[in-house]
């Protein structure tokens, strides 16, 4: 049973401690929740069957080489206690001292952090979602054949992703949280954008970069040893999929008008903006009746945190600047965001193909 909706749920599912095993399932669960958008999606055939970069198709024969299967790749027996916190005991709790927080009991506090948890993984696996259907978009709109193979072989690992954490959400936290509306918004813009490189501009070197350096920093704070090896494949597809979108773009901006240009790194800016926000937990706060605003506050303030967002763009400024959307009309507002200072650290398009190349490793 399929329900249409015009904007997605907006509170958390919380399935039974035992896992959505036969005896839980209600008729409710049942019901597959879908939100319709339109694109004016203009597709190319492309006739000519040549490759011409040999790093893109490079990537792309590493995709097919380098695939793994959720099924037999990932040892699915482990699970981290609920009595334990699933975040690593040494980072740093942006929430001590604030009446919010302290009114929980000892075991609410815990299961708060649960729940954070819970939000973050979600919206890695909404992201995917995103990336799925963006990819699918560009086999069809992406005017080379390279891009399209490479679309092709990206929209599978996409599919693995979204498997992937729906299953570790589902069978091992038992908490789904909503997509963040920054997320949403985003990803509205770029899957309903008739131009295709604004497709590639807002997923390859926005969301995908993103995503790439959250999944290495929550692989370094998890406790969990199965979501660790999850992060590990997913990572290693991620790494091609930014590779092939530098790759791919900087030679298609080159040939572009200032103003065209112009245009793009205005997207990508009001893009990275977007993004700045999609790490505040705030559904979490206001499902445990706390304050969104004060948690927001605390969250961006306390300590570490201000620089872990801030480390979240260290993929996408150099990226950035390879392609040339890093021009003089942007970047005052970089300087602003405190971002520039990432723009000359090394690009995704210098790519290691010894670490991309390296066989999957075994299931823990």
């Amino acid at each position: 049973m399929v329900t249409f909706v015009n904007e997605p749920p907006q509170e958390p599912v919380v399935l039974p401690e035992s896992g959505p095993a036969t005896s839980h399932i209600r008729p409710t669960d049942l019901e597959q929740i879908a939100e319709i958008f339109q694109t004016p999606l203009t597709g190319s055939y492309a006739w000519n069957y040549q490759e011409q970069d040999q790093r893109i198709r490079k990537l792309y024969r590493l995709g097919k080489e380098r695939n793994w299967n959720a099924d037999f790749d990932i040892n699915w027996e482990r699970k981290l206690p609920r009595t334990e916190n699933p975040m690593s005991t040494d980072q740093v709790n942006p929430y001590e001292e604030w009446s919010d927080y302290e009114a929980l009991s000892e075991e609410q506090q815990l299961e708060f952090f649960w729940h954070s948890y819970a939000w973050t993984l979600a919206q890695f696996m909404h992201g995917e979602q995103g990336a799925l259907l963006v990819a699918s978009q560009l086999v069809s709109c992406a005017p080379t054949y390279e891009a399209k193979l490479y679309a092709g072989s990206q929209t599978f690992d996409e599919a693995r992703h979204v498997e992937v954490f729906a299953r570790y959400l589902r069978d091992k936290v038992g908490i789904v949280y909503p997509v963040n509306r920054h997320m949403k918004a985003l990803l509205d813009k770029i899957l309903t954008d008739p131009r295709w490189d604004l497709k590639f501009i807002g997923m390859q070197l926005i969301i995908e970069s993103l995503a790439l350096a959250a999944f290495n920093v929550q692989k370094v704070v998890s406790a969990d040893e199965l979501l660790r090896d999850i992060l590990e494949l997913v990572i290693r597809d991620e790494a091609r999929h930014v590779a092939f979108g530098v790759t791919y773009l900087e030679q298609f901006v080159k040939t572009l008008s200032e103003q065209e240009r112009n245009d793009r790194a205005i997207f990508a800016l009001e893009a990275c903006k977007v993004m700045r926000e999609r790490i505040v937990p705030t559904d979490v706060y206001e499902h445990f009746g706390m304050d969104p605003v004060e948690g927001r506050r605390r969250f961006l303030e306390a300590g570490q945190m201000a620089d872990f967002r801030n480390l979240l763009f260290t993929r996408i400024m150099p990226n950035l600047k390879r392609v040339g959307l890093l021009g003089k009309e942007v970047i005052p507002e970089y300087e602003k965001l405190g971002l520039m200072d990432f723009a000359e650290l090394p690009t995704d398009g210098d790519i290691n193909w010894s670490e991309m190349s390296a066989p999957l490793p075994a299931a823990g």
